[in-house]
C-alpha cells in the first residue's frame, strides 16, 4: 500500500453500496488519487468531525451550586443553569428524570432565550441531554415532555428531532406516550381551505417520551406505590388530562402536577431519586413529595425559584394540616 506513507496499513474486505462506490471513484478520478487514497481521507475526515463533535462532560460541571430550599435532605431546589451546575456528588445516581425542557416557541421564558434558530436550539438541546445522561444511574430512565412539532417560523419536528437527539448522545428509546391535554385553541391558519391545495394539519397533543441510559428493568426491586386501576390505564399510551393554566399558576408554561405524579408512580420506587434539571413552577418536585420520594430541582430563573418554593411550602403545609387531622380522628 504505497499510496499510504503515514503510519501502518492493514487489509479488509468490505462491501459498499454500487452508488456509493461509483461516487468514491469518480472522485478519486478528480483528484488523481487511488480509489484506496480517497476512502482512507473520507473516512478519517468524518471520524475527525465525530470526534470534534462529541462533547466534553467537564465543562458542565463549573458553576457552583447555589442551594434554594431544602427540605428534610428530602426536596432540594438550586438556582442555577442545569448546563452549567456543579451537582457531580449525583452523576450516576439519579433514578428518574421529568422534565419539560424550553420549546423554542417565543414563549416569554424572563431568563431563558426560547427564540433562538432552530440549529441553536437542536444544539441546546443535545448539551442538556448530554448531561443529563450523565446523571441517570445504569437503569435510569427520563419521561421528556415535548410537543410532537411546532408550526411557529416554521413547520419543525420537534418529537423526532429530539428523540434523534437522544439517541445520538446515548439514550435508548422505549415508548412514548401521547398527552391529550383537551386544549384545541381556536386555528387561526388553515392553509388552503377547502381545498387539497394545500391544507395545514394541526395534533392539539403532546408527547412523553420514555428515555433510558442502559437498561430498561431495574436492577433491583424496591417499594411501588402505584395502584392496580392506575397501572392498567396508565401503562395505555394515550393519556387524558387537562393542562395547567398560565395565569393560575404564574408561570407562562406550567404542566399539571399529574403529569409527573403519573410517571412517577408508574417508573419509579420509593427510594428513588427524581430530577427536573428545568424545575420552572415546581410541579415535579411538589409530585415527588407527595409520592414520598426525593427531589432534585434546577432553575435558572430567580423568579420561578420563588414560585417553586412557595408552591411547594404550600403543600407541605397543606400535608400539615392533614396529618394533624388524622392524629386528631
Amino acid at each position: 500500500m504505497k499510496y499510504l506513507k503515514n503510519g501502518s496499513a492493514q487489509e479488509k474486505r468490505v462491501r459498499l453500496n454500487g452508488k456509493v462506490l461509483r461516487t468514491i471513484e469518480d472522485l478519486s478520478v478528480k483528484r488523481g488519487e487511488s480509489f484506496n487514497l480517497t476512502i482512507n481521507k473520507i473516512l478519517e475526515d468524518y471520524l475527525n468531525l465525530k470526534e470534534k463533535n462529541k462533547l466534553s462532560l467537564e465543562e458542565f460541571y463549573k458553576e457552583p451550586p447555589n442551594l434554594k430550599f431544602d427540605y428534610e435532605n428530602k426536596i432540594k431546589i438550586f438556582e442555577n443553569d442545569f448546563l452549567n451546575v456543579d451537582l457531580q456528588s449525583w452523576r450516576g445516581k439519579i433514578n428518574l428524570i421529568i422534565t419539560s425542557p424550553p420549546y423554542n416557541v417565543g414563549i416569554d421564558y424572563n431568563t431563558h432565550d426560547d427564540t433562538s434558530s432552530y440549529e441553536d436550539y437542536l444544539n441546546f438541546s443535545k448539551r442538556w441531554l448530554a448531561k443529563a445522561y450523565d446523571f441517570l444511574a445504569d437503569d435510569g430512565r427520563m419521561c421528556l415532555n415535548i410537543p410532537l412539532d411546532k408550526n411557529k417560523n416554521g413547520l419543525r419536528s420537534v418529537y423526532a428531532d429530539l428523540v434523534a437527539i437522544a439517541k445520538e448522545v446515548g439514550f435508548k428509546y422505549q415508548s412514548t406516550v401521547i398527552w391529550n391535554e383537551q386544549n384545541i385553541s381556536r386555528r387561526t391558519a388553515w392553509g388552503s381551505w377547502l381545498s387539497a391545495s394545500a391544507p395545514y394539519v394541526i395534533a392539539p397533543v403532546e408527547t412523553i417520551v420514555l428515555l433510558y441510559k442502559h437498561q430498561w428493568k431495574r436492577k433491583n426491586n424496591g417499594t411501588s406505590t402505584i395502584q392496580k386501576e392506575e397501572f392498567i390505564d396508565w401503562t395505555n399510551g394515550v393519556w387524558t388530562f387537562n393542562g395547567e393554566k398560565r395565569k393560575k399558576i404564574g408561570h407562562p408554561a406550567p404542566f399539571p402536577v399529574e403529569l409527573p405524579r403519573r410517571c412517577i408512580k408508574l417508573f419509579s420506587f420509593k427510594e428513588d431519586i427524581i430530577l427536573d434539571p428545568f424545575l420552572g413552577s415546581g410541579s415535579t418536585l411538589i409530585a415527588a413529595y407527595e409520592e414520598g420520594r426525593r427531589g432534585i430541582g434546577v432553575e435558572i430563573d430567580p423568579s420561578y425559584v420563588e414560585l417553586s418554593i412557595k408552591r411547594i411550602n404550600e403543600h407541605l403545609k397543606k400535608q400539615v394540616r392533614i396529618e394533624e387531622i388524622l392524629e386528631a380522628k
